[in-house]
């Protein structure tokens, strides 16, 4: 029963506009996101991907999700998590959309930092204000260490559609 109504609250929560720090997201952009998203993470069940269902939402503590979880279900819960991370970055202006989506894969203290990790450089530059960033974005297309073709595809195809110079 609490899963259910968890599902029917995140699907509200996703639907509304939600501002994010007093503006309201660009529904352009956002879409643009949410479609990017889905495409590069596909569809995960929790038998194939452990800990991870839907469009790659990660399962958190104390949360339980349905073996069949709907594509509306999934699509509700990505805009949910979605909106979460542009929030981290809201105040990078349209550049939150950017870090959102690197964000979503890799995880926000890899981008902000804490005691484990120092914070990017592309945050750095990002708040100097530099729009040079494409190098430093595309630095984020490693998996154990290890460059990855398909993720460096990922990162062009997300700068190409959320940066704006």
């Amino acid at each position: 029963m609490i899963r259910l109504i968890t599902i029917i609250l995140l699907s509200i929560l996703s639907t509304c506009p939600v501002p994010c720090h007093g503006q309201q997201p660009d529904r352009v952009l956002f879409e643009r996101l949410v479609t990017s998203t889905k495409y590069f993470e596909g569809w995960h069940t929790q038998s194939k991907t452990p800990g991870h269902v839907g469009y790659g939402h990660k399962i958190q503590q104390g949360e339980h999700f349905p073996n069949s979880l709907t594509r509306r279900q999934a699509d509700s819960l990505l805009r949910s998590d979605l909106i979460q991370h542009y929030r981290l970055y809201s105040r990078y202006g349209k550049d939150a959309y950017l870090l959102a989506a690197l964000s979503y894969q890799i995880g926000p203290a890899k981008l902000l930092g804490n005691t484990r990790y120092p914070k990017s450089t592309l945050l750095i530059r990002l708040e100097k204000g530099e729009r040079q960033i494409l190098p430093l974005y595309l630095k984020f297309c490693k998996w154990k260490g290890k460059a990855i073709p398909s993720i460096r595809r990922r990162r062009l195809v997300e700068y190409n559609l959320l940066f704006s110079p």
